[in-house]
């Protein structure tokens, strides 16, 4: 999962397809300077040991 913030902080938009969230962000005339994209992915995987 990636979440797209504006400069601000804010979540604008969850998906899991990462084109989806710049395609989000050129809709909205988001700067690539005005907004951060970040995985949201949890690594659920545990260690056996």
């Amino acid at each position: 999962m990636y979440g797209l913030y504006d400069k601000e902080g804010i979540l604008r938009f969850v998906d899991s397809d990462k084109d989806a969230c710049i395609a989000y962000a050129e809709l909205f005339e988001l700067g690539s300077t005005n907004y951060c994209l970040m995985d949201l992915a949890i690594d659920t995987k545990k260690n056996k040991g």
